[in-house]
């Protein structure tokens, strides 16, 4: 089992034939990723061969999706042109559209997320500024380095892309079921509850591994979710302990104002809902350790 992408899944790259589009479309490939299609108006009934892996492009998302049956995109397309891209996989109709590309205007952002509503959110849409999702040893979509770790039980949802990767390589050994890197810009698709929701619903995930940062409050919103809804172990790690206050860190929504969105408050919330929280990424790994082991 897995959330939301599978051995099966059909992929397609909007912007596969874009030099980060390319780049990234042989290493999906590289991990079995099954793309069956490229998606650029101007290269439409042309291939690219992947080391042997003849790709076709189409000329929109709808023909790849009539040709080919994908099911999922990911979005490898220049930020000023991210929101029509969106848009057009939203109107495809396709489930599952992972956008990769960061640098997105927020405007742009809160446009395409409301349109989705509009159509009435058959598209789910990962994203934007994140790395993707794996469900190791079946599919990779986005930039996630696809040798760091190996199938398991742990289920994965970050805000961060590089924590994602340290996470993954710190459990290596126990994997997972299904990581996924959820963006940390101030308006994204999917949230931590989306995928908590998923992973509590999975039979084959066993323990959920949540990671937060700095701003916002999307976490103290997962928290309360967590203690409604959640009967799986939930471990947590929430970045920037040692944030100034009142700067903004790295990600667009990672704004602290006062005492609220800090690290310090984002872990006290979790804990209150029975969360265990590390306060380092190595830390963290090791209560899921101990969790497993019990």
């Amino acid at each position: 089992m897995a959330i939301w992408l599978n051995k099966d899944s059909k992929v397609i790259v909007q912007g596969m034939t874009g030099a980060t589009g390319m780049k990234h479309t042989k290493l999906m490939l590289g991990d079995g990723t099954n793309v069956v299609g490229g998606v650029n108006p101007r290269k439409a009934g042309q291939t690219v061969d992947f080391d042997g892996t003849e790709v076709p492009v189409f000329g929109t998302v709808k023909e790849a999706i009539e040709a080919t049956g994908a099911n999922v995109s990911v979005i490898f397309v220049p930020e000023k042109f991210t929101k029509d891209a969106v848009v057009e996989a939203i109107d495809a109709e396709i489930p599952l559209a992972v956008v990769i590309t960061e640098g997105i205007a927020v405007h742009d952002t809160a446009s395409f997320w409301a349109y989705a509503g509009k159509k009435g959110n058959k598209t789910r849409i990962i994203g934007p500024n994140c790395p993707g999702i794996i469900t190791p040893g079946q599919s990779n979509v986005g930039i996630i380095p696809g040798d760091i770790t190996k199938p398991g039980r742990i289920g994965l949802v970050s805000k961060s892309g590089t924590l994602t990767y340290q996470m993954m390589y710190e459990l290596r050994d126990i994997g997972f079921s299904t990581a996924v890197g959820i963006g940390g810009d101030p308006i994204i698709g999917t949230t931590h509850i989306d995928a908590l929701a998923a992973f509590q619903a999975d039979p084959d995930t066993d323990l959920i591994v949540m990671i937060g940062e700095i701003g916002g409050d999307a976490e103290e919103r997962a928290a309360a979710f967590i203690k409604e809804n959640v009967t799986k172990p939930v471990v947590g790690y929430v970045a920037g302990f040692t944030a100034p206050e009142g700067k903004t860190m790295g990600h667009a929504g990672a704004i602290v104002s006062g005492s609220s969105g800090t690290a310090q408050a984002k872990k006290e919330a979790l804990e209150a809902a029975g969360v265990k929280v590390g306060k380092t990424p190595t830390e963290t790994a090791k209560l899921a350790r101990e969790i497993l082991s019990a």
